[in-house]
């Protein structure tokens, strides 16, 4: 379990979980409210999902231009992109989150938050106590765990 976890808030803007994933290289964060309790997930696939869901309205208009040909937060001359660009940046993490998560507790079989990862095909699961977060479990700590009994 990783117990130094990234988080978000849902009033977090689109841009801001943009940046905090990819400054600390994590794929997904869970979205917290003060007191640390769950309320969603945001992970990459949500977010490059809405990237093509922008990128599609800008072909239907037949722009040519492209979304990421650019940073988000770099002006663009194109005034559509632009336009797209500013909207998607400033969407609330709340309204693409995933409400409805699975988690696990601290005192789960490493094995049965396995099984749920795989047969729901999820990367990781909040670890909850008392409903509030306390770490992550994800297939790569599965396996750094079985390297570790393993070296």
């Amino acid at each position: 379990m990783t117990t130094q976890v990234i988080t978000v808030k849902p009033t977090d803007t689109v841009r801001q979980a943009v940046i905090k994933m990819a400054l600390d290289n994590v794929t997904g964060a869970p979205v917290v409210d003060n007191r640390n309790h769950v309320l969603g997930l945001i992970t990459q696939t949500d977010i490059l999902k809405l990237i093509l869901h922008y990128q599609d309205m800008l072909d239907r208009a037949g722009e040519g231009d492209k979304m990421l040909l650019q940073p988000l937060d770099e002006k663009e001359s194109d005034p559509d992109v632009s336009a797209v660009n500013q909207k998607f940046s400033d969407m609330k993490v709340s309204d693409i989150m995933i409400r409805s998560i699975l988690y696990t507790t601290p005192d789960a079989e490493v094995i049965e938050a396995l099984r749920i990862m795989m047969k729901m095909d999820v990367g990781r699961l909040p670890v909850l106590e008392q409903g509030v977060l306390v770490g992550t479990v994800s297939r790569s700590d599965v396996i750094f765990a079985i390297y570790k009994k393993k070296a």
